[in-house]
């Protein structure tokens, strides 16, 4: 039942989390919690709180906390992750050609707003509403964002990563809705890895357990860690790791090295850390975080090249966590056609959009409605050229 009828909503901008209380802000972004672990650890304060200490987000990064806070009856209702954007890195939804298309047109595109979880292509909640004021909150963060970005004459708003149910109210609501995919891995109860490999083809199958050979064949160890079996020192070796791979993907890293000093405080609960050492030295690793019903696969980096070990320790590690931990899915991050042909199969993920000029928005909407139908008959080809035997593939399908 929705109490959002009971009194007025009233609707503050904040620019730091140290404006709210942890209390408030997680009985929207994590209910589920007080009987075990969130859906996903992503919109907890614990998470967000590390991205602003460490310097991750904030003034000079170009994304700039304005959270979102929805009040009745001086109770926190609904909280969002709102963010004032200067560029649209480390967002993983595309919007390259939209600036350009407004700037080439005569209009400015940044700043912009987002509702985001930063540096984070994972599907969770974006609307976070306290239980019992699911459509109401919902109602008034969007009001509350829209109308911020009118009243600061800015170009739009996106919502990244919303889940599929908030996609469809958004788009009720006047929202461009968009869609986009993933490759996730689906645990269908499996007792063991070998049981994963049985409902596969026999090439794949073949070629999965040849690369795992070749992975384990580098030299050294592999592990997976967790809580309180991560150390201090694993993140210096990891911090390497991350460096490689974000000077290569982005120029320059996206979390600051503080970031993973205060997730070794107050995350490494929510961390299943993969480590792959040589002669007792760390020489590459994986990053991922556990979810109540899903590991989310973030990073990965390496100060050695070993066949394979890519493979490894960011996609048949995670498997094995996966089943061993009785989670449902593994969710791979973005793009990546290779993980097909390693068991991750495509999914639909979704966002939302807000444009401020009618034209613009109408000429966007059209794009969006064509790109919907490729992605639907993308998913399509992709799944059916997946690595199951064809019995399975019929089942999934």
């Amino acid at each position: 039942m929705d109490q959002g009828d009971s009194g007025t909503i009233t609707i503050t901008i904040l620019t730091s989390l140290d404006q709210i209380a942890a209390s408030d802000w997680d009985a929207c972004a994590c209910p589920e919690a007080q009987d075990g672990r969130p859906n996903d650890p992503f919109t907890t304060y614990r998470f967000l709180k590390a991205l602003e200490d460490s310097g991750s987000v904030g003034h000079g990064t170009g994304w700039d906390p304005r959270y979102l806070v929805a009040e009745q009856n001086g109770l926190t209702i609904a909280v969002a992750p709102l963010f004032a954007k200067s560029h649209s890195q480390g967002e993983y939804i595309f919007d390259h050609n939209w600036a350009h298309s407004l700037e080439q047109a005569g209009g400015s595109y940044y700043p912009k707003l987002q509702i985001a979880v930063p540096f984070t292509p994972a599907t969770g909640r974006r609307f976070l509403t306290r239980p019992g004021y699911e459509a109401a909150g919902m109602s008034a963060l969007i009001q509350g964002a829209v109308q911020f970005g009118a009243n600061n004459e800015l170009s739009s708003l996106h919502i990244t990563f919303c889940t599929e149910a908030e996609a469809i109210a958004g788009a009720e609501m006047g929202l461009l809705r968009r869609t986009s995919q993933q490759f996730h891995w689906v645990n269908d109860n499996y007792a063991d890895f070998d049981a994963f490999l049985g409902n596969l083809s026999s090439r794949k199958r073949k070629n999965i357990r040849k690369e795992r050979a070749r992975a384990h064949g580098f030299g050294g160890q592999i592990e997976t860690l967790t809580g309180d079996q991560i150390q201090p020192q694993h993140w210096d070796a990891f911090w390497q790791f991350y460096q490689d791979t974000g000077s290569r993907k982005w120029g320059t890293p996206y979390l600051t090295r503080g970031f993973f000093d205060i997730a070794h405080e107050v995350l490494r609960d929510d961390i299943a850390l993969v480590l792959c050492s040589r002669d007792g030295q760390p020489v590459a690793g994986a990053l991922n975080f556990i979810g109540r019903a899903a590991l989310f696969g973030r990073y990965w980096g390496c100060v050695e090249d070993h066949p394979c070990l890519h493979f490894e320790a960011c996609y048949y590690q995670a498997i094995d966590f996966a089943i061993a931990q009785g989670l449902e899915r593994v969710e791979a991050g973005a793009q990546g056609e290779h993980k097909l042909a390693r068991g991750y199969l495509p999914v639909a993920t979704h966002s939302l959009h807000w444009l401020a000029n009618p034209g613009f928005s109408e000429a966007v909407a059209r794009y969006l409605e064509a790109e919907r139908a490729a992605i639907d008959e993308d998913i399509e080809i992709l799944t059916s050229y997946g690595p199951f035997r064809r019995e399975v593939r019929e089942e999934q399908e």
